[in-house]
């Protein structure tokens, strides 16, 4: 348990805006803050997970830091408390008042939480898409900056705490091969070979057994920066058996859109308008319920196992990606985490 005096970042105003809480989190190693009104009073908290929800919900970047905040959360007054234990007990941080209700300190768990017990990244895609770039290698390993894809990508998985990782290949299988044992890392990964290509799925009937805690799946193409502790924490608050990462995609529509009722009678006209959908983003959160539907040395494809989990009765859910994703399947996309590499590299050397 720790006691936190200097708690200035972990607070914001109730006139706050959700993406100055969203800029916050960025800087935050504990992702939660305290909403107080002019009295210095609590009246809310707001964690990653609710602004995950919110943005599931529609809220858009200006919207209040009072629409999305827990109105209810747990606050304890110092005074009075007997037992720290007691008090944190199935809570990650309590904001702590005085006698008028103000807050003072922040009691956080020092309790380590990631339960992901397992990574399956999937390489052995053929990678088409980029045309001559990938006449002679594999995908996961086009360069970005000064490493390829794959490195990237476990770089991010080690950072995350994830104690294993797999490498599912096909396609140029040995270059992958011999990436993973001349790179120097924390994880040393495992190859599993597919004699032929098992779909986006089919590989996770492969997996060394036994595996503690669910399975962070990613796509060998996928460069991000999301959050693998807010990814666990969200997928085991809400008790799911896949959660799926997703990503907003906007289609503007260059024409007047009309509208009509269910009798066919004009409704309305919206003028090029703008609509958002969630795409899935290569990235899940997977429980052993799941992986078992995968029948061993059979294709399967993610989709097809996604609607057969949630046809058996398991429960999916999705967990909106706000931080930095992009999939490298085309050259423009390729282009374009180039220069997202280079610009990041430029930021950190200017701080």
């Amino acid at each position: 348990m720790r006691r936190i005096k200097d708690i200035a970042d972990n607070l914001c105003d109730a006139s706050d805006r959700m993406s100055t809480v969203m800029e916050r989190f960025n800087r935050l190693t504990h992702q939660y803050v305290i909403v107080l009104d002019a009295n210095r009073k609590p009246i809310g908290t707001i964690t990653d997970g609710d602004i995950r929800r919110a943005i599931l919900a529609g809220a858009k970047l200006d919207a209040s830091v009072v629409d999305i905040m827990n109105e209810r959360p747990f606050i304890a007054q110092i005074e009075e408390v007997e037992s720290a234990t007691r008090i944190l007990d199935g809570y990650e941080f309590v904001p702590m008042v005085d006698k008028a209700g103000v807050l003072r300190e922040i009691w956080r768990s020092g309790q380590t939480k990631s339960r992901i017990g397992a990574a399956l990244i999937m390489a052995g895609g053929k990678g088409r898409r980029l045309g001559e770039i990938t006449k002679n290698q594999p995908k996961p390993l086009v360069k970005v900056g000064d490493k390829p894809i794959l490195g990237h990508i476990l770089d991010w998985l080690e950072t995350g705490g994830v104690p294993r990782v797999s490498v599912s290949t096909h396609y140029l299988s040995d270059h992958i091969q011999d990436f993973l044992d001349k790179r120097a890392g924390t994880v040393r990964p495992t190859i599993i070979e597919e004699q032929e290509s098992l779909g986006t799925a089919g590989a996770l009937a492969q997996l060394p057994e036994p595996v503690p805690g669910p399975i962070l799946m990613i796509n060998g193409d996928v460069l991000t920066k999301l959050d693998v502790e807010a990814f666990d924490d969200f997928h085991h608050a809400h008790g799911y058996d896949c959660t799926i990462a997703v990503s907003p995609y906007e289609i503007s529509v260059p024409f007047g859109v009309t509208k009509q009722d269910e009798n066919g009678v004009f409704a309305g006209i919206d003028e090029k308008p703008t609509y958002t959908y969630f795409v899935a983003a290569g990235i899940y959160l997977l429980e052993n319920t799941f992986c078992h539907l995968v029948p061993p040395n059979t294709r399967m494809d993610m989709p097809d196992l996604i609607n057969l989990g949630r046809n058996a009765g398991l429960k999916v859910g999705m967990f909106p990606i706000h931080e930095y994703w992009i999939d490298v399947g085309r050259p423009d996309d390729l282009r374009n985490a180039e220069r997202d590499h280079s610009e990041n590299a430029r930021g950190e050397e200017a701080s």
